[in-house]
């Protein structure tokens, strides 16, 4: 027997249950560890942090290492996906590189909050985000395999919101249990950074344990015979990768169209997240525990919204939904700008209201691909996606950093950022939303 699965024939030991959909919705509860704890909130907040020096000269360190990672993901990104579509084990290289950024993300408890830590503590982070976007492009491939036509942008708007709803307990725990209280669980304290240190051994559980569901519960994907391609060496795989780009842009131009501008706008959603607790900060004067706090209420705005507009994905289209949500980003992100004399009550509303578009612009940019793709070339396309996202994420930290350096004041980087939105809205406006499947 077979079953169709986002337009193409598969085996009917991948057929769509709601109990796959929950265990491969949990790896997204669990990515919260990495990208809301170690990325965004708590971590990088913390090796920027005086103790390890200049705050100005770490800042730029952890940005080239960071740069650095980006290089790594772009070149190698889409032939890591290509092959594992060729081997026919998405799922074990989901599991491998999974679980080399739990074993990355518990290392980090190494890092002592003393100069001399510094380069392990930027290698590890940098190290970190490469076999996450590895796991991504696993990841993200096998939406295909827990969704339907009908039910894809659902499915993937579940899954960005159980990122958001996992980085609220685990922000909670984490804020409560160790970062908040002079002598928090265990009798752990802030000295020589033990808290933070604590909290990134319980990030890496945290994702282990949410990643096994998947692992067990979603059948590895196995290509029909008339998708199955030739095993290449590592090389000639970028052989391989220039025909099939070259084939992309024959056979689907608006699909390489829409890679490029969803690879700009994504780096300017990625903004709003990386830069908010900065602006927070030093423009609206929160303390690093309200940072949190904001972080959690981001979430829940994120996580909600993200749900909730995943029914009309499937009703209107994935463009509709991004193109609405960008206008609201825009506004929003205006709103702080003109008004950030206004204080914290102006951050709260304005700044909850861009998180309230940030994640059904995200989700909705990952079905409009997943829907074009055809069984066996997954792993393969969402490669390029991360690559030309990658290609080009020095956007918007370069955009918030010129208008600071030309106007002196930090709240003008709300402007940067707004601009790289503006520019992937307009670059995706042409894109066709009706495409012919990709072959």
């Amino acid at each position: 027997m077979s079953k169709t699965v986002a337009g193409d024939t598969v085996d009917a030991g991948t057929a769509v249950t709601r109990g796959r959909v929950v265990a491969w919705a949990f790896w997204d509860w669990g990515s919260a560890a990495f990208n809301a704890v170690v990325t965004t909130f708590v971590f990088t907040v913390y090796l920027t942090g005086s103790s390890f020096g200049d705050k100005n000269i770490i800042s730029a360190q952890l940005g080239w290492a960071l740069a650095i990672a980006g290089v790594f993901v772009a070149v190698l990104a889409p032939i890591s996906g290509q092959r594992s579509d060729t081997s026919g084990r998405r799922k074990f290289w989901l599991g491998v590189n999974t679980f080399i950024v739990v074993v990355i993300t518990a290392a980090m408890f190494f890092v002592q909050a003393s100069p001399g830590y510094l380069v392990l503590g930027l290698f590890l982070v940098s190290a970190g985000n490469v076999f996450f976007e590895f796991a991504s492009v696993n990841y993200n491939a096998m939406l295909a395999q827990v969704s339907t036509p009908s039910t894809i942008g659902k499915v993937s708007g579940f899954g960005w919101g159980m990122g958001y709803l996992g980085g609220i307990v685990l922000l909670l725990v984490v804020y409560f249990g160790f970062i908040q209280p002079a002598v928090g669980l265990f009798g752990v304290t802030g000295e020589n950074g033990l808290a933070v240190r604590v909290s990134m051994l319980l990030a890496a559980v945290w994702f282990g344990l949410a990643a096994l569901p998947v692992l067990l519960r979603v059948p590895e994907y196995r290509a029909p015979a008339s998708l199955r391609r030739q095993k290449v060496g590592f090389f000639t795989s970028y052989v391989v990768l220039g025909h099939d780009v070259a084939r992309l842009w024959r056979t689907s131009r608006h699909t390489v169209y829409f890679l490029v501008a969803s690879a700009i706008f994504r780096d300017g959603l990625a903004g709003v997240f990386t830069f908010g607790g900065v602006l927070a900060a030093s423009v609206f004067g929160f303390s690093a525990g309200e940072v949190i706090i904001f972080a959690i209420c981001a979430n829940v705005v994120a996580g909600v919204a993200t749900m909730s507009v995943g029914a009309l994905d499937d009703r209107l289209g994935a463009k509709p939904v991004i193109v609405t949500a960008f206008v609201g980003l825009l506004v929003s992100g205006l709103v702080v700008f003109f008004l950030h004399d206004g204080g914290q009550v102006v951050f709260w509303t304005a700044g909850l209201a861009l998180t309230l578009f940030v994640g059904p612009a995200q989700s909705a940019s990952r079905t409009f691909l997943a829907r074009l793709i055809p069984s066996g070339r997954e792993g393969e396309v969402f490669g390029l996606y991360a690559t030309t996202g990658r290609a080009v994420s020095f956007l918007a930290p370069t955009a918030f950093a010129i208008m600071v350096t030309i106007f002196g004041e930090a709240y003008w980087g709300i402007l940067g950022i707004m601009l790289v939105l503006l520019i992937g809205l307009l670059l995706l406006l042409p894109v066709k939303a009706k495409q012919q499947q990709l072959r």
